[in-house]
């Protein structure tokens, strides 16, 4: 069996002095679809920064794609990225340039040289995605919806093993939403492991994953007994 993607044992966090997170338990292999759910304040997205390097970890155990989070040098943290996929809610696209502009952009910052691999690979993203033929337009001529479904096609332009999506539904009306869950669960499927936070708590029973719950500085595995919040 595979080592897991991340492992975190015993982790505490914290922000500006401030403890957050105490004892932070968490395990993701390849394939698995997780979701974070919790109050806002509660610890989700700097948990996701800890996984990125955004966020220093205080102490415990932390592994994620074979890097030691807790001695990981900042020189080493752009390799760490480039082998993660990143969703924000709320998009952060170039709006001076084009949809293919954008993600030509993010293939020759990680490395990418050959003109026509690097066009074969955005028109392949952007199929996945369902955005074939969208790649001249400008970001602000697309809806929230499509705008979601490039910046997916941002993050799993290098076939990361992991993707990290920061409440991806957030700005998106319901039918919206569920078409880009159901895009990032085909995505899963082809066998990147995802860790979604959302509030949306329908979404757990309709696309069920394991499910994490933030609370009292704390994190719980409540995969087995998720209706009774639902």
């Amino acid at each position: 069996m595979s080592e897991p993607l991340i492992r975190y044992k015993n982790v505490n966090i914290s922000v500006q002095g401030l403890e957050l997170l105490q004892d932070v338990n968490l395990e993701l292999n390849e394939g698995e679809f997780v979701y974070l759910i919790g109050k806002v304040g509660s610890g989700k997205t700097s948990l996701l920064k800890t996984l990125y390097g955004e966020l220093e970890i205080d102490s415990g155990e932390a592994e994620v794609l074979g890097y030691n989070m807790l001695t990981i040098k900042q020189k080493h943290i752009p390799e760490l990225r480039r082998k993660l996929g990143i969703v924000f809610q709320d998009f952060q696209l170039l709006t001076d340039r084009s949809v293919h502009a954008n993600l030509e952009f993010v293939l020759r910052a990680t490395g990418w040289k050959d003109k026509v691999e690097i066009n074969t690979r955005i028109e392949e993203v952007l199929e996945e995605v369902g955005m074939s033929g969208k790649g001249y337009k400008m970001p602000n001529e697309l809806s929230g919806g499509e705008q979601q479904r490039i910046v997916i096609a941002r993050a799993i332009l290098n076939k990361p093993s992991l993707i990290l999506a920061d409440e991806p539904t957030g700005n998106l009306d319901v039918e919206t939403s569920r078409s880009i869950v159901e895009l990032l669960r085909n995505i899963c499927q082809a066998g990147s492991a995802i860790i979604m936070i959302t509030h949306n708590l329908n979404l757990l029973t309709e696309y069920p994953g394991s499910v994490y719950k933030f609370e009292n500085h704390q994190i719980k595995d409540i995969s087995a007994e998720i209706n009774e919040f639902c």
